[in-house]
């Protein structure tokens, strides 16, 4: 996995020349994000999905640029993908949410297929990130498309009041959704809740299984007593 930086201007330049250059042609799908979980805060996996070349030719390279919210990404690797980070030297330093300083963002994922992914065949890509504790905010993730011949440019987002639908090739996106009760980490609060009563099952079953123990040796113990008073009492018989 390659990490490649370059400063603020030259992504304005990269960012400005894919809006001009779009497609040769356009695909006959959209490409599309699916979050695990949307909570604000939480940590979430990003499934990019694409089904479809540019008119026709096999699709060669995605390129997911992220939102500036977004510093840190982690991608999933496919062993059908190269993979490339891209960072951007940020004007301030910034936290991350650990409270390490950060000096660069990673601004775009580069995705390469080592072999072109045939028109009308699907593939997944997948991304790892901390969503903004931003509840009602929708972040656009642009991706550009690259093809054998030709590309397409699925970056187009909503002006305000604008219907989604009438966008012809839209950037894929998600919208962030109140925190839930179960954290930040995409719902291990509750995987460490149920962790707890597992653990309260398994000591109430020890205990049980303890207390059973005991029951059944206290029982052997009385019987055994009743047979050594017999024989005691059998042997002050005799000699009287």
């Amino acid at each position: 996995m390659n990490v490649r930086r370059f400063t603020l201007p030259a992504l304005s330049g990269t960012a400005a020349l894919a809006i001009v250059a779009l497609s040769a042609g356009a695909a006959s799908a959209h490409v599309t994000v699916t979050p695990n979980v949307t909570s604000a805060g939480s940590y979430a996996v990003l499934t990019f999905s694409v089904g479809h070349g540019c008119e026709g030719s096999p699709t060669t390279k995605l390129a997911i640029a992220m939102p500036e919210e977004i510093p840190s990404v982690t991608p999933t690797v496919n062993p059908s993908w190269t993979i490339e980070k891209v960072a951007e030297k940020l004007d301030e330093p910034i936290k991350d949410a650990h409270g390490n300083e950060l000096t660069e963002r990673i601004a775009k994922v580069v995705y390469t297929a080592k072999t072109p992914l045939v028109d009308g065949y699907r593939d997944t890509v997948e991304l790892s990130v901390q969503l903004p504790d931003a509840a009602g905010e929708t972040l656009a993730f642009p991706v550009v498309q690259s093809c054998a011949k030709g590309e397409t440019g699925w970056i187009e987002t909503t002006a305000e009041g604008q219907d989604a639908e009438e966008l012809e090739h839209p950037a894929p996106t998600v919208t962030i959704t109140e925190a839930s009760g179960e954290g930040h980490h995409g719902g291990a609060a509750g995987d460490e809740k149920a962790d707890a009563e597992d653990g309260d099952h398994e000591a109430g079953d020890a205990d049980g299984e303890d207390g059973n123990g005991l029951a059944i040796g206290g029982l052997v113990a009385g019987l055994g007593g009743l047979a050594l008073g017999g024989v005691a009492l059998a042997r002050s018989g005799k000699k009287a």
